[in-house]
């Protein structure tokens, strides 16, 4: 992987990190997601 695309893939993960993280625990549960899972869901998001 080129320099470019491991700086986008880090800044995709900080942004899906960061926006789960703003959620509210009830915003989480309505999806699905618990807090404890939202830096396993954006590497998640990356590798896609």
């Amino acid at each position: 992987m080129n320099v470019a695309r491991s700086f986008n893939a880090w800044r995709k993960y900080r942004q899906t990190v960061t926006e789960l993280g703003r959620m509210s625990s009830r915003d989480l549960q309505d999806l699905g997601i618990n807090r404890a899972d939202i830096h396993s869901i954006a590497r998640q998001s990356v590798a896609r």
